[in-house]
């Protein structure tokens, strides 16, 4: 079978993958020379541990493709380094102890740690905590570097072919196929055709598919220079509690009820994620913002507190900032869902909608609906 993917970015290399790795032939199409949205613009985690009861399994299983693409394609630079959320209040050590002793602690690798023994996992974090729940099973790759490396390994199967800075202008349902016809005049015969716009709702995801129920999520991030001593495992706060429905119950409530963010935090709907990626930089976010218009510019007071949060937990000045950044990516609204996929007619399917989770489970969404689609 033929397959013609449209959208350059996590999902649409995941797509491809799944199709290649089934004997199936792939053209991947991307509108610019490199996937520019989310997938470049993350923290590169694999994230088990704030993940929804319902969705640990396919996570867990997303995680477990990930590292198996690790041992295959070294270049996407997959390591299980784990996590450690740093609690400062009674109210955030709550939430930990309930989650370390919860249900599925098991099954994401919860420990409740003691100051100590963080330090003698991660000797980096040296600043003002009163403890840290450890995730062993979340991971990282780095995000810059994947889809190039995918891209190569999948080129090397001879099954496969990529196609920059393509923009798709019309895909046609023939009945027994679909044509796409790109921005050059050129026209790609497929079996089935995949579009993973991303956060690009409009134009040809809306001609295809209508108004999806999807949103897009808008959030700001930066880069530090090299810091002088590893990281070993990604880092976060208290208040990223807040943020991930695996630690939803009475303790979250009463967080949320007793400990207000800080007046910057509310109203950027912050909190700290920390990794160090393989150049020895730190990626330290983020903000939510749902509202649209988007402002196109960068806001310095959420910066701001996360270079203070980021450095109380360290017990140490941050290295330099280099690089700040903003992105959009794309979220179902359906709470049920991990992402939408909406069969456009019988040879084409549109699927976006991730959110925060598109680096993460990535590799099981593409999984998924090969076998949703009887590839």
């Amino acid at each position: 079978m033929r397959l013609v993917i449209i959208g350059g970015g996590i999902l649409g290399t995941a797509h491809a993958l799944a199709a290649v790795r089934r004997g199936h032939e792939v053209i991947q199409l991307e509108r610019e020379t490199e996937a520019r949205g989310a997938t470049v613009r993350n923290f590169g985690l694999v994230w088990v541990s704030g993940r929804s009861a319902a969705e640990l399994e396919v996570t867990l299983r997303s995680r477990e493709l990930w590292e198996e693409i690790g041992g295959k394609v070294p270049g996407v630079g997959f390591r299980p380094n784990g996590s450690i959320t740093l609690v400062r209040t009674p109210a955030e050590l709550a939430v930990a102890e309930a989650a370390s002793t919860g249900p599925t602690a098991e099954q994401r690798g919860f420990t409740l740690l003691e100051p100590a023994q963080i330090q003698a996992l991660n000797p980096a974090l040296r600043g003002k905590f009163l403890a840290g729940l450890h995730c062993s099973t979340d991971a990282a790759v780095e995000s810059r570097q994947a889809l190039p490396a995918l891209r190569a390994y999948l080129t090397a199967t001879g099954r496969y072919t990529f196609h920059a800075s393509t923009e798709a202008r019309s895909v046609t349902d023939t009945g027994s196929g679909a044509t796409v016809l790109d921005d050059q005049g050129r026209r790609f015969e497929a079996d089935l055709v995949l579009a993973c716009p991303g956060a690009a709702h409009s134009g040809l995801t809306r001609e295809l598919a209508g108004v999806l129920p999807v949103r897009r999520v808008r959030l700001q991030m930066m880069q530090t220079a090299p810091l002088d001593e590893p990281l070993t495992t990604a880092v976060a706060d208290g208040d990223s509690f807040r943020y991930y429905p695996g630690f939803a119950g009475e303790t979250l409530d009463a967080l949320n009820r007793e400990q207000s963010q800080t007046a910057t935090a509310a109203e950027h709907k912050m909190q700290l994620l920390c990794v160090q990626r393989l150049h020895g930089g730190l990626t330290i976010g983020d903000t939510h913002e749902y509202d649209e218009p988007f402002a196109f510019d960068v806001d310095e007071a959420p910066y701001e507190h996360l270079i203070a949060v980021a450095e109380e937990l360290l017990g140490r000045k941050l290295p330099q900032v280099i690089r700040r950044w903003a992105g959009v990516y794309s979220q179902t609204v359906d709470p049920t869902a991990v992402v939408t996929r909406a069969e456009a007619s019988k040879h084409i399917w549109v699927i976006t909608g991730p959110g925060g989770r598109g680096m993460t489970l990535g590799p099981v969404i593409g999984e998924d609906t090969a076998e949703l689609l009887n590839l």
